[in-house]
C-alpha cells in the first residue's frame, strides 16, 4: 500500500462492549465530512440524534473542491423563474438513459421526485442558488453571473428522451468554483445543529460486536491544536491547492502527511449506538485500488482530493462488504468551450470518427479511454481554428477553459496544408481521415444524416486548408484528462445500508456519496455527484436513526 493511503486495519470484535475503554461515544457516527457526510450528520440530527463526525482532514474534500453544481430538476423555482416547465418525469426519462440501470428505476423516481425538496433543503441550510442562464452555447461550467445551464447530454437529440429538454444544473451562488461555497455552508449547518467534529481523526478499523453489529470505529487522531496537527493541515491545504499545477510535488506532500500520522497520531475509539456512516468518497488517489480494477486509468489526471484515498471502502470490506462498479471510472474529456470545437471531428489515431463530438466531457471521455486506449486528435480546418481561437480569447471563459484551448491549438496542433500532408505528421490514415471529413461534410451540407447523431447545428463543412490535429490524447500534459471513481460498496437503495456477500444488511453499518454504488455509478454528469450526496446522505442520515433494516427476502438491485 501507498504511504500516502490511510491503513485499514482487520476489524476489531468484542464480546463485551461495555468493557472497552471508549474514548467517545454518540448514537451516530459519520466518517467522512464532505458533503454526503454532512446530509447524513444533518438528517440523523434532524431525527434527534448525537452525532460525531469524523475527518482524516478538516473536512471538506472532493465536494468543497468541486464546482457546486446540484443536479436538480422537476420543476426547481430556478427553472421556473428562467421560464422552463420541467417535470419529474421528464427527469427521470433522462436520466434513465443516462444511468442504464445502475439504480432500481424506483430509485431513480424517488431521486428525481425528492430533487425539489432536496434542493429546498439545501437552501435551508443557506446554500444559495439562481435561475441566471449563461449566455451562448453549451460549457462545462458557467461564467461568474450564470447559475443555470444544461449540465449533460440533455441537448444532444439522441440522449435527451422524449420530453422537452431542461437546464439542471444548478450551480451555487458564488464566484469561481463554488464547491467551497456550498460546503461551507453545509459545514456550519453542522456546526449550528449540534454536530460534533473529529477533525484530523482517520479511521482505520471497524468495531464489531459478538453478532457482527458495527458498534464503532478506531480513529487515529492527531492531538488538537498540536503542532504536529498544525503542520499537517497546513501541507494538506498546500497539498490541494497546488495539485492542478504540481502533482509530483503534491504526491510528495502526501506521503509527509502520512508519515505525520503514522508517527503522531493516537487511538481513539468512538462507540456508535445506532450506527455508522462512511462517506469519505472514491479512490482515485489511490494507486493500489486503480491498478487492480481500472488500470487504463493510471494515467489520467485525478479529480479529487487527498481524501479520495478508498477508505471508506476497504473499511466496508473489511467486515465482508460487497462492492460493485469499481472498474467504472469517469474520464472527463470535454471539448467545449471552445464552443467551436464540438463543430470540428474527434478521430481516433486510424483518423476514425468513435463519436459524437456534442456529447457531455464524460460521455466523450469514456469511449475514448475504454476503447480507444486513451488516443484521439480534434481536426479542425482554418476558419473553424480561427473562430475557436477568437473564442478563447475574448469568449470570457474561464482561464482553465480558455488557457489549455489556446496553447493545445497554437503550440501543441499538428498541421497539414491539405490532408494527405496531416495524416503524416499524425500518423492517420489518409483515406480513413478521408473518409472522415467526407462523411462530415455531407452530413453538413444536409445531403446525408451524420452517422454518429450529431444534430444540424452542430456540423460544419470543413474543408479548407490548412488543417490541425489536436492531440486530446490522454497522456498529453498540455490538456489534462480527468478521471474520478465512480463504483463503491453496495447499499440498499431503501436506506443506504451496506450489504454482504449475499445481499444481507451489515448491521449498524450504512454508506453515501461516493462511497457507495448511487446515481452517478454509471456514467457522471456534472452535478449528478453533489446531487446524489444529498439523496444518499439524507437517506442514511434517516435510517441509522431509525434502525432501517433489511429483510433476508429483500431484492438487491443489480
Amino acid at each position: 500500500m501507498s504511504t500516502s493511503v490511510t491503513p485499514i486495519l482487520d476489524p476489531l470484535q468484542v464480546d463485551d462492549a461495555a468493557a472497552l475503554q471508549w474514548s467517545a461515544q454518540c448514537d451516530v457516527l459519520v466518517i467522512g465530512w464532505g458533503a454526503a457526510g454532512a446530509c447524513a450528520a444533518l438528517q440523523a440530527r434532524a431525527e434527534g440524534a448525537d452525532v460525531l463526525i469524523a475527518d482524516r482532514f478538516n473536512g471538506g474534500g472532493a465536494s468543497a473542491r468541486s464546482g457546486g453544481v446540484v443536479y436538480a430538476g422537476g420543476g426547481t423555482r430556478q427553472q421556473q423563474a428562467a421560464g422552463f416547465a420541467d417535470t419529474p418525469e421528464a427527469m427521470f426519462d433522462y436520466l434513465r438513459h443516462e444511468t442504464q440501470g445502475v439504480v432500481g428505476e424506483d430509485t431513480l423516481r424517488r431521486f428525481c421526485t425528492d430533487s425539489v425538496a432536496n434542493l429546498q433543503w439545501l437552501e435551508s441550510h443557506g446554500a444559495p442558488f439562481a435561475h441566471q442562464m449563461p449566455p451562448g452555447g453549451k460549457t462545462s461550467y458557467p461564467p461568474d453571473g450564470a447559475f443555470l445551464y444544461y449540465s449533460g447530454n440533455e441537448l444532444v437529440p439522441a440522449y435527451a428522451g422524449d420530453q422537452a429538454p431542461a437546464p439542471r444544473g444548478h450551480r451555487t451562488v458564488g464566484k469561481g468554483q463554488c464547491g467551497a461555497v456550498l460546503y461551507s455552508h453545509l459545514q456550519a449547518a453542522c456546526l449550528r445543529a449540534g454536530v460534533r467534529p473529529l477533525p484530523q481523526s482517520a479511521a482505520r478499523r471497524l468495531v464489531l460486536d459478538r453478532d457482527g453489529r458495527v458498534i464503532g470505529a478506531e480513529l487515529w487522531r492527531l492531538a488538537p491544536g498540536s503542532k504536529v496537527a498544525r503542520e499537517h493541515a497546513r501541507l494538506a491545504a498546500r497539498a490541494e491547492r497546488l495539485q492542478n499545477f504540481m502533482p509530483g510535488y503534491c504526491d510528495r506532500l502526501r506521503r509527509r502527511l502520512s508519515v505525520l500520522e503514522h508517527e503522531h497520531a493516537r487511538p481513539w475509539l468512538v462507540r456508535a449506538t445506532k450506527g455508522v456512516v462512511l462517506s469519505t468518497g472514491g479512490f482515485i488517489f489511490n494507486r493500489e485500488l486503480i491498478k487492480a480494477h481500472a488500470p487504463a486509468f493510471r494515467r489520467n489526471f485525478k479529480v479529487g482530493t487527498t481524501g479520495c484515498d478508498g477508505s471508506g471502502l476497504r473499511l466496508g470490506l473489511s467486515v465482508g462488504a460487497a462492492s460493485d462498479r469499481l472498474q467504472r471510472v469517469s474520464a472527463w474529456r470535454f471539448i467545449n468551450p471552445p464552443y467551436s470545437w464540438h463543430k470540428g471531428i474527434v478521430v481516433n489515431r486510424a483518423g476514425e470518427r468513435f463519436c459524437n463530438e456534442e456529447v457531455y466531457g464524460a460521455t466523450l471521455g469514456q469511449p475514448l479511454m475504454e476503447e480507444q486506449g486513451g488516443q484521439a486528435w480534434l481536426v479542425l480546418d482554418a476558419p473553424l481554428r480561427k473562430r475557436a481561437l477568437r473564442e478563447a480569447l475574448f469568449g470570457g471563459y474561464w482561464w482553465f477553459q480558455a488557457l489549455p484551448a489556446l496553447v493545445l491549438m497554437l503550440l501543441g496542433a499538428r498541421k497539414g496544408k491539405h490532408l494527405q500532408q496531416l495524416a503524416r505528421a499524425t500518423g492517420m490514415q489518409e483515406q480513413t481521415l478521408r473518409q472522415a471529413l467526407s462523411t462530415n461534410n455531407a452530413a453538413a451540407r444536409g445531403l446525408a444524416p451524420d452517422p454518429l447523431g450529431k444534430s444540424p447545428g452542430g456540423r460544419q463543412v470543413l474543408e479548407q486548408g490548412p488543417f490541425y490535429a489536436c492531440d486530446i490524447s490522454v497522456g498529453n500534459p498540455i490538456f489534462p484528462l480527468g478521471a474520478l471513481t465512480l463504483g463503491g460498496l453496495r447499499v440498499d437503495e431503501r436506506t443506504g445500508a451496506v450489504l454482504d456477500q449475499a445481499g444481507q444488511a451489515i448491521a449498524g453499518l450504512f454508506a453515501a456519496g461516493r462511497t457507495a454504488l448511487g446515481i452517478p455509478s454509471h456514467l457522471y454528469i456534472s452535478g449528478l455527484s453533489l446531487a446524489d450526496c444529498v439523496f444518499s446522505g439524507r437517506r442514511a442520515g434517516a435510517a441509522v436513526v431509525l434502525g432501517a433494516r433489511l429483510n433476508s427476502d429483500c431484492e438487491v438491485a443489480s
